[in-house]
């Protein structure tokens, strides 16, 4: 089984290096173990006007499977778009810069995604990390109404994208089998935040089986999340109800 870390940058420069030294040695483990045979770290830059583009290709010379993809800003959905695009891997996923979700948590999703080769009982073909399940901790540094924001926005999704079930879609940390992330991202038309409910209820619309998987999340301080975000954010989602009621995802 071969693996596709896709990370999504803009303005990374002062925690990137860090990152994907994680994000390597992780991999690194992993195949050393035998759990995959392959992998590829696909960064994805939006025209980030700090050093991130400048640090990634430095990182290459001790990094061989990293490749740097230099995209448009259009936002954090365009670029995990334009990621999967280029994904060559049995398993692609994508996961936040500042690894707020660490890396080694992988160890308990690998295992339950379709196409993986770790399967042993069921396997999803979407499998994404959430705060909001039993298991789940969050190392919290955002503001009471960011919190308050975030709760309210979760519920706003479920209702309206059809999303009931899933009690967590906004977590950076998604993993698609090959087979799902070839229908669910040629279909995606949101370019910023409200991507990722957009992706999951394309899942849904096409058949795909969704597990949660319970994360240690870390919410840093220095989040690039405004408050402008959530009101986009809510046209989003209703630009997802009509496009659901439309046909536009088939």
């Amino acid at each position: 089984m071969t693996l596709s870390w896709i990370i999504p940058t803009y303005r990374e420069e002062r925690r990137i290096e860090k990152s994907l030294g994680e994000v390597h040695a992780y991999l690194e483990r992993l195949v050393a173990n035998g759990k995959v045979q392959d992998y590829e770290i696909i960064v994805v830059d939006s025209e980030s006007p700090d050093r991130t583009p400048e640090i990634v290709r430095n990182l290459r010379s001790r990094m061989p499977k990293l490749s740097f993809v230099s995209v448009k800003n259009r936002g954090k959905g365009w670029g995990v778009k334009e990621g999967m695009r280029v994904a060559k891997g049995d398993v692609r996923m994508f996961a936040d810069a500042d690894n707020s979700v660490s890396p080694e948590q992988a160890d308990n999703f690998l295992p339950l995604v379709c196409g993986s080769g770790m399967a042993s009982g069921e396997c999803f073909d979407i499998v994404i990390g959430s705060i909001e399940v039993a298991g789940a901790s969050v190392e919290e540094h955002a503001q009471w109404y960011r919190r308050l924001l975030g709760k309210l926005a979760k519920l706003a999704i479920r209702i309206v994208s059809g999303l009931w079930s899933v009690r967590d879609s906004q977590r950076g940390f998604k993993f698609f089998s090959k087979r799902a992330a070839e229908i669910i991202f040629p279909r995606q038309t949101l370019e910023r935040w409200g991507f990722d409910f957009e992706i999951l209820s394309i899942g849904k619309l096409h058949g795909f089986k969704i597990r949660e998987v319970p994360v240690q999340w870390i919410n840093p301080p220095d989040s690039k999340v405004k408050l402008g975000a959530y009101v986009s954010t809510l046209k989003e989602l209703f630009q997802v109800r009509w496009n659901l009621i439309r046909g536009a995802y088939r």
